[in-house]
């Protein structure tokens, strides 16, 4: 704990790289502009490597981890849950587009009807209340978390396909772009002071993975064992700076999301890996 609060010290000491651009493409444009100066000569598809992305060794240990994840029965559960019938008798492949495959790097989606982000856990809820269930919990684990380690796997390969086209998707584009730059918590900093300014350089022996391609792998496994999703990830975070934490599923969350996925528009999903 004490080396993170030096190295977030340190990182006050730098500017945040911010983007005035007012379209969404020019805002992931400027930043793959920081991440070529950041990572030269790395390709734009191996960010999705994140910290590993300097690391052969790193990668290869990791690849190895993935042939027999000590996750697996995590996965399974997810996979037990997928199948079992709802209330009504429908699954959740009944009732999701596209019966649940190649969806996931769409989400978050604008709704223009209710005017609000619809995430892919909210899609699973929606599904689940429409078939006589009680809506899962966004922070649980062992049901909304191993669901969504089995469930984004069925879409493992797609590519990240956020789409920002009406002025009521650009607001939300909008708000999440604003959190990202903003400084919050007792250490005064925002996700762009790490990820963005500092993407891909070295503190320490610790390398800050990019911002492009971040969102493509979660839910996520910390050292192999416990089960993160994006929104649990962007808490710890907040937690880290100093900061109180949003629901995991709120607004503010959702919104981040959107921004932050948006980002990696082009880039393979695939969910459930392991991370340090």
């Amino acid at each position: 704990m004490k080396k993170i609060i030096i190295i977030f010290l340190y990182l006050i000491l730098f500017p945040v790289a911010t983007s005035n651009q007012e379209d969404p493409e020019g805002v992931r444009q400027f930043f793959l502009k920081v991440f070529e100066n950041n990572l030269p000569g790395v390709a734009v598809s191996d960010y999705v490597n994140g910290a590993m992305i300097r690391s052969a060794d790193a990668l290869e240990q990791f690849e190895s981890i993935m042939d027999f994840p000590p996750f697996q029965g995590d996965i399974e559960l997810g996979k037990a849950i997928w199948e079992t019938p709802l209330p009504s008798g429908a699954t959740y492949a009944d009732c999701l587009p596209n019966r649940g495959v190649n969806i996931a790097g769409h989400y978050p989606i604008f709704d223009e009807q209710s005017k609000k982000l619809i995430s892919f856990e909210m899609l699973i809820n929606d599904c689940l209340e429409k078939n006589g269930g009680v809506a899962y919990s966004f922070d649980d684990r062992k049901t909304m978390g191993a669901l969504t380690a089995y469930a984004r796997k069925l879409s493992d390969g797609m590519s990240m396909d956020i789409k920002v086209e009406s002025e009521g998707a650009l607001q939300k584009f909008e708000a999440g772009r604003a959190f990202y730059f903003k400084r919050i918590g007792q250490h005064n900093l925002a996700c762009a002071s790490c990820h963005l300014t500092h993407g891909g350089k070295y503190f320490r022996d610790e390398l800050i993975s990019p911002a492009i391609g971040q969102p493509v792998h979660f839910p996520v496994f910390r050292a192999g064992e416990r089960l993160y999703t994006l929104h649990m990830r962007y808490q710890r975070c907040m937690e880290a700076v100093g900061a109180v934490p949003f629901a995991a599923g709120s607004e503010e969350l959702n919104s981040l999301e959107y921004f932050h996925s948006y980002l990696s528009n082009g880039l393979p999903l695939r969910a459930s890996v392991y991370r340090r």
